[in-house]
């Protein structure tokens, strides 16, 4: 067995039968086994993978346990020497399992690879990435970025994205992971419901020594938040939902930095969202505009601690 790939599926009934047709059309010459987890689906979605995909392993959950949970509870099945968690809205090329593989294969000191990300449009996104910081979440929130030129914020864009190259991490929507690692550290922290999974995991993997690549020879097409859509309100970027982004955002940084490096964190938020409230009350925008402003810091704060100061998940 080569592969094993993971599906997890909430309210994307519209998108299951693309996205496995073309995981189907690039598995020719690899044995590759595909475990669907639905997450409590409201749609159509039991209906059709009953009905259609009944060749794959499903896992049906009564209720909606979360991206990485959900992922979690299929290792007991995996099989084969790397596992691919693959998003309903991502789409394979032909030759995106050969080549990553392959690369895999010939790059041994790799546990975790990600592919390069295009939109529905064929613009590039944002799939080679730093690991974020407070400082840095802080400048780009603010815009104030321009000033510090030396910062690395979580996204650089202004590179070709035309050769292989380590990064920090990558997006969960397709990530290739060797059966070696999740041996040695496992998959996702199940107190993230949402979000963060892989930031987590790629940072757990330099740990012990691992590298995280970025190979851009094949193409993903990745829509972004279909299943977000059906959870709840989206933020301002159209792809996540803010509070659940938050708390992972919170659970990450206590976990891998500390108590000290948290609270400092809550701290620049709240200061970003006085900044932001301010340049916004300068240019006359209007109430509904600074508002948000102000339910943000509280949310944020509340957050803090319902988690028990960024310790445990609300849900």
């Amino acid at each position: 067995m080569d592969l094993t790939t993971i599906i997890v599926n909430y309210n994307t009934e519209n998108l299951l039968a693309k996205c496995i047709k073309a995981l189907r059309d690039s598995s020719t010459g690899i044995c590759n086994k595909i475990i669907i987890a639905d997450n409590d689906s409201q749609d159509d979605s039991v209906a059709l993978l009953k009905r259609d995909f009944s060749d794959c392993e499903l896992i049906f959950n009564d209720e909606n346990i979360g991206f990485g949970r959900a992922n979690n509870q299929c290792l007991s099945s995996i099989t084969g020497r790397y596992v691919l968690l693959l998003n309903t809205d991502a789409f394979v090329s032909p030759d995106t399992l050969e080549k990553t593989i392959q690369y895999m294969d010939e790059n041994p000191v790799c546990g975790v690879l990600g592919v390069k990300l295009v939109g529905r449009d064929g613009v590039l996104q944002p799939s080679c990435r730093y690991f974020p910081s407070s400082w840095s979440i802080f400048l780009k929130s603010t815009g104030l970025q321009r000033f510090f030129k030396g910062i690395q914020l979580v996204d650089d864009m202004d590179w070709p994205h035309n050769a292989p190259r380590k990064c920090d991490w990558v997006p969960g929507c397709y990530y290739l992971i060797r059966r070696e690692l999740i041996d040695q550290i496992g998959l996702f922290d199940p107190r993230y419901f949402l979000y963060y999974e892989e930031v987590d995991h790629c940072f757990a993997t330099k740990k012990m020594g691992w590298e995280v690549h970025f190979f851009p020879d094949t193409t993903v097409v990745h829509l972004g938040g279909e299943s977000a859509k059906s959870e709840g309100n989206l933020t301002s970027s159209g792809k996540q939902l803010s509070g659940l982004q938050i708390e992972s955002e919170l659970l990450y940084f206590r976990k891998n930095y500390g108590s000290f490096i948290v609270f400092g964190h809550v701290i620049l938020l709240t200061l970003a969202d006085m900044i932001n409230f301010l340049k916004k009350s300068i240019k006359l925008k209007g109430w509904r505009v600074l508002q948000g402003y102000i339910k943000h810091s509280c949310l944020v704060w509340s957050l803090y601690f319902k988690t028990h100061l960024a310790t445990v998940s609300t849900r």
